[in-house]
């Protein structure tokens, strides 16, 4: 048995879509249905947040207010929020399940801690109208954690810990130190945080990276060094204990932490 009861994980970047790419190609196809241009750097600046928030957060961004302004006269309003939202979420809908592939290591991963006696909890800024997508596809791969808690499950979402709290009565786990979250994005890291978790940054595989598994086949080490430590720094910002490259590193962290506290 091990000293930690649960793990609790995000979704796109973390055990699924290598290098978070669903949501960051429907933000751009959302805001330019509304006469505006963001680039794919503004698109994930805000990641792993809960989508309402996450589109909230970049329409603050001065370089795209001013667009909003230029285009509608007026700065852009929770309103316009909720209109972007309700065309993204089709939108992401949509094309969710292409982009679910399981990042190389899940399952061994799932099965190791399972094998300790953990339970394995999940958190997402996806809808739970969009994860209804992601869940059966990631199920016919064999990944079924014992519960899911989606953005628009509990009135507040990240980076606060509510869907921390909701995973705890759930799994009937607890205390939180006892509890890792994993996590690509910092408003997930910041999840963790607020709510006394253990915390596990993943460099290589999500939103901070942003790259394929391809395109990281074709780099350099110095490359890959460079921007592991670019995606080490986010995630330590946002309150990260601990940062690994993918998910697939996790049971030696884990074997690591048992004997330090041991």
């Amino acid at each position: 048995m091990t000293k930690f009861k649960a793990a609790i994980f995000d979704w796109a970047g973390t055990t699924v879509d290598f290098g978070s790419f669903a949501p960051m190609g429907v933000f751009i196809k959302a805001m330019a249905a509304f006469g505006i241009d963001i680039t794919v750097e503004e698109a994930r600046a805000p990641m792993g947040a809960a989508k309402w928030d996450h589109i909230h957060a970049f329409l603050q961004m001065p370089q795209i207010a001013s667009q909003w302004v230029s285009k509608y006269g007026k700065d852009p309003t929770d309103a316009d929020v909720n209109a972007i939202f309700k065309v993204f979420v089709p939108m992401n809908e949509t094309v969710a399940a292409d982009y679910a592939d399981l990042i190389p290591g899940t399952l061994d991963t799932i099965a190791d801690l399972r094998g300790r006696g953990m339970k394995i909890g999940s958190t997402t800024g996806y809808t739970r109208s969009i994860m209804q997508h992601v869940l059966a596809t990631a199920a016919a791969q064999g990944y079924c954690p014992d519960n899911l808690v989606c953005s628009d499950d509990l009135v507040e979402g990240r980076p606060g810990p509510l869907g921390i709290y909701k995973c705890m009565v759930d799994l009937a786990v607890y205390p939180p130190a006892a509890i890792l979250k994993v996590d690509d994005t910092a408003p997930g890291i910041a999840e963790g945080v607020s709510a006394g978790c253990v915390t596990v940054g993943l460099a290589l595989s999500g939103n901070a990276m942003g790259k394929t598994l391809e395109e990281l086949a074709v780099l350099s080490e110095s490359e890959i060094a460079t921007l592991r430590d670019h995606a080490k720094i986010l995630l330590k910002d946002a309150g990260a204990d601990h940062v690994i490259d993918t998910i697939r590193d996790l049971p030696e962290l884990v074997t690591q932490l048992e004997a330090h506290l041991g």
